[in-house]
């Protein structure tokens, strides 16, 4: 005689249980379609597949849509490890996030943008044009520097310093080392100001004289400062100002 178990319950607990699994159940489906082949993934789907080792016993899947619905697609690659935080992620997440997109972002521009090809620096207003929709929007003050090959063709664009760009905190021989690993013969930097205010201050203006002096002593030529605010720029080379 066979004897069967006896059914249990349906508590609060088994539904729990239950809607975790199927979450899993969830989370591994979309992660065997990102590995078969994601170009047919949802964007949820991709951005989940990134968080799920840093999820820490969340949902990856949920914690995609929501900084997709919170910062939307476009906007989520301009927005800073600080905010990522302040969004649910945890600093290890923010900060890989934050290194994928740029790494993507300079993948693109090598993949896109054979020798020939790739954007080319002929006046300050080109160079403007490359950085100034992405960095007139940061809320922090960034340094980056445009690496140039001896036909001015943009090889690669580099954050060097975030924070504020004075002669006492930026290290100007950092800003020289993304060209010195390239064996590049120039360089443009260009920084942000967050007010809205392109005007070049003082500490600008000594930290671009410092910069020129360092890269006359290394044979690689500043070609130009720009300063980056809003729909508005400012060359301190065409104004003269460091570069006497």
């Amino acid at each position: 005689m066979t004897t069967q178990l006896p059914l249990l319950p349906l508590t609060e607990g088994t539904s729990t249980y239950r809607q975790s699994a199927g979450k899993q159940r969830l989370v591994q489906d979309s992660l065997a379609r990102v590995l078969k082949d994601p170009r047919m993934c949802a964007s949820d789907e991709l951005l989940g597949a990134f968080l799920q080792p840093y999820a820490r016993g969340k949902d990856p899947l949920t914690m995609a849509r929501t900084l997709l619905e919170q910062f939307g697609f476009e906007e989520l690659p301009k927005v800073d490890a600080f905010r990522l935080e302040q969004a649910g992620l945890s600093t290890k997440a923010a900060i890989a996030l934050r290194a994928a997109f740029h790494f993507a972002e300079r993948l693109q521009m090598q993949r896109l943008s054979p020798p020939d090809e790739r954007p080319t620096i002929n006046s300050p207003s080109d160079a403007a044009a490359l950085v100034q929709y992405e960095m007139g929007s940061l809320e922090q003050e960034h340094l980056r520097v445009m690496v140039l090959d001896t036909r001015n063709h943009v090889l690669d664009i580099v954050e060097v310093y975030k924070g504020s760009v004075n002669s006492s905190q930026v290290r100007v021989g950092e800003v020289f080392v993304p060209a010195l690993q390239r064996m590049a013969p120039a360089i443009l930097v260009c920084h942000n100001h967050p007010s809205n205010d392109p005007t070049p201050s003082p500490d600008d203006v000594a930290v671009t004289r410092a910069i020129v002096a360092a890269g006359k002593l290394l044979d690689i030529d500043c070609l130009d400062h720009l300063v980056i605010a809003q729909g508005r720029w400012v060359s301190l080379k065409e104004r003269g100002l460091g570069f006497s």
